[in-house]
């Protein structure tokens, strides 16, 4: 039954199949049960090649080739991918993934700040803000959506494992970046909002609708804390390697 609404992104159907299923030519792919989506720029691929992963499938957009890798990880293998932005591309990419076998999800990448949070600092989301359109086409609307319990507390034990300094919170998921306006910036944070990304809430949504788990941490980057003067930083580039091995360890330790 499709839920009608006057608004296009709030109507939502429930149970009608999709016309192209998520692994449209690869009916015959199985993928690991364990899988980082890691938004980490080319150290996914440097990873990968050092580690001599195996490229089990390309992942064909028209704009991007997201080759899917899987680790010969000691006792099991992990499939490793390294997403475009937005929450459109990395929805329709774990959608793919889940379809094809993965059911428990860890992704990982870079936020914007909208507290006072220092540089680098890592973050784990507790629920999502859905501020974006991806995630109404796979569940009805509502203003947020909790991230599952196990993988957050996969994620939880591996940092504490580390002693490795965390917070969780609430993150904005939005699609338009250039629209995080001043007074919007201050409504997120006056609601709880202390981080800014793209993907979560889609990814989260996503992996609800088909039976997978999901989690997510992120390191900041850039600040809008300062809703006067913008603040690139350094977009937490100093933290790409060891997220990405800090991932493939929530994986390893997530049972």
């Amino acid at each position: 039954m499709i839920i009608k609404n006057e608004i296009p992104i709030l109507e939502y159907d429930d149970c009608s199949a999709e016309v192209i299923a998520p692994n449209h030519d690869c009916e015959d792919l199985t993928l690991p049960k364990k899988c980082l989506v890691a938004f980490l720029g080319d150290v996914v691929q440097k990873y990968a090649q050092e580690k001599k992963a195996e490229v089990v499938q390309d992942f064909i957009t028209f704009s991007h080739i997201v080759k899917v890798y899987v680790l010969h990880d000691e006792d099991e293998d992990i499939c490793l991918v390294q997403p475009t932005i937005g929450a459109p591309a990395a929805g329709s990419l774990v959608d793919f993934l889940v379809t094809c076998g993965c059911e428990k999800i860890i992704a990982v990448g870079s936020c914007g700040v909208l507290a006072e949070l220092p540089e680098n600092a890592f973050i784990v989301p507790v629920r999502a803000l859905r501020d974006e359109g991806t995630s109404y086409h796979y569940l009805p609307a509502s203003r947020y959506i909790e991230l599952d319990k196990e993988p957050v507390a996969a994620i939880e034990a591996c940092f504490k494992d580390h002693d490795l300094p965390f917070t969780t919170c609430t993150t904005w998921s939005t699609d338009g970046f250039f629209r995080e306006t001043k007074d919007m910036v201050k409504y997120r944070l006056e609601e709880g909002c202390s981080v800014v990304e793209m993907e979560c809430a889609a990814m989260a949504a996503v992996c609800r609708k088909r039976g997978a788990k999901f989690g997510q941490f992120l390191f900041t980057a850039d600040s809008l804390a300062n809703v006067h003067e913008y603040e690139a930083r350094g977009f937490g580039m100093d933290s790409h390697e060891k997220a990405l091995l800090l991932g493939l360890d929530v994986l390893r330790g997530y049972n």
